[in-house]
């Protein structure tokens, strides 16, 4: 997805559209979110709760339609069904250093906790 490639340079392969969106099709479909401006996708928002805390992902608008409300619409949406979910917390990762991102959050009312993310691919 062109949109993904733009927002997310030099992402890992699994985190790639072309896998990540089969993925969770597969599992909760109805927390994927997209917004379309005159047929073309411009905003993607992907959700999950596991019974304990909920998360965004992929929260991406294409620069040419940033700072238009887009990415505030489609993550009010998420956690609004989120909350329908019974969720009673949302937490996402931004990239070490975008501080204009994590500005953004917290305008929206996230606030930084001071963790460090880990991963280990299963594949």
């Amino acid at each position: 997805m062109v949109l993904w490639e733009a927002v997310f340079p030099g992402d890992s392969p699994g985190n790639q559209a072309p896998v990540a969106i089969p993925q969770k099709e597969t599992f909760q479909p109805g927390l994927i979110f997209v917004a379309e401006r005159e047929g073309q996708v411009v905003g993607t928002c992907m959700a999950g709760y596991d019974g304990h805390r909920g998360w965004l992902n992929a929260v991406a608008v294409h620069p040419d339609a940033q700072r238009q409300g887009i990415a505030t619409k489609l993550i009010d949406h998420a956690v609004d069904g989120l909350k329908a979910l019974g969720c009673p917390k949302v937490n996402l990762q931004v990239r070490a250093g975008n501080e204009a991102v994590v500005a953004f959050y917290k305008t929206l009312g996230f606030d930084v906790e001071e963790r460090v993310s880990m991963g280990k691919s299963l594949e």
